[in-house]
């Protein structure tokens, strides 16, 4: 399989640490790798500016973006990847749809840091905008702190409301075939025990994990699920998240709790949304 993979950018550190980490994640793996710049991101708020300003703006970018590829050509000569870029007028969220669709792109790639610090809020603005209306393919977000680990250990957080189909879960099954990956699958209890619904689902969930080295973990409802999940990571060293965006499921109440807004909690480790 040849990966197609998109890398927003900003021209940032966060952006550039997200562009190492999916270098190293698919290191054995041939590889387009896409530096995406969305001008219209930057420049929403200029529209009444002069033509010949935007233009030196739409300069300064592609600029910035063959800048960009020669530097990820010097510092990972991989005879398996490939670098291309790609400017934009759109806005960040509509040229990333676009893009996956024109070059079939399998995999989103995106750094992220807190708009007002790390230590102050969860994702950034355009991140969980994004989360929320990516649906083509699955996204990972990689803080901007973060140092590549090939991701033995994954948690899967999931409340047993929707039943899992193998191809909702395919990105996982191939992270755990290429990395030996194990899977933890976490339940936070908020009620005594599962409904029978619950647990058809947790065993059609069961049944699809028995290839791979799995385990099952119930916890308890003792905070936020935000504050459990991170938890969790920190409890069990946990290399990455993943978790799939149905619509009302655990992802949906995750990115909406208060709490992202309020605690001091910076994802440590790298988040996979799966789309459904």
């Amino acid at each position: 399989m040849e990966y197609h993979v998109l890398i927003p950018t900003d021209f940032s550190d966060s952006a550039w640490n997200a562009t190492v980490y999916a270098m190293n994640l698919l290191a054995e793996e041939a590889c387009t790798f896409y530096f995406l710049n969305a001008m219209n991101a930057k420049i929403s708020a200029m529209s009444n500016m002069s033509k010949k300003f935007n233009e030196a703006m739409s300069e300064s970018a592609i600029k910035e973006l063959r800048d960009l590829k020669a530097m990820a050509e010097a510092a990972h000569p991989k005879e398996k990847h490939r670098f291309e870029i790609i400017f934009s007028s759109e806005s960040l969220n509509d040229a990333i749809a676009t893009s996956i669709k024109k070059y079939k792109l399998n995999l989103v790639v995106m750094g992220t840091k807190g708009a007002t610090g790390a230590k102050e809020v969860f994702f950034g603005s355009n991140t969980v905008g994004l989360i929320s209306k990516l649906s083509l393919c699955p996204l990972i977000i990689v803080p901007e702190d973060c140092q590549f680990k090939i991701p033995k250990q994954i948690a899967f957080p999931t409340n047993f409301i929707r039943p899992y189909r193998a191809e909702d879960l395919q990105s996982l099954f191939t992270m755990a075939q290429q990395f030996g990956t194990r899977i933890r699958v976490v339940h936070i209890q908020e009620k005594s025990r599962l409904s029978a619904e619950q647990r058809n689902h947790y065993t059609l969930l069961k049944e699809l994990l028995e290839p791979y080295e799995h385990s099952f973990h119930w916890m308890p409802n003792y905070a936020s699920k935000t504050h459990e999940i991170f938890d969790f990571i920190e409890e069990l060293e946990i290399d990455m998240l993943v978790m799939i965006n149905y619509k009302h499921s655990l992802l949906e109440r995750f990115t909406r709790e208060p709490v992202i807004k309020k605690i001091g909690y910076h994802p440590a480790v790298p988040f996979m949304v799966i789309p459904d």
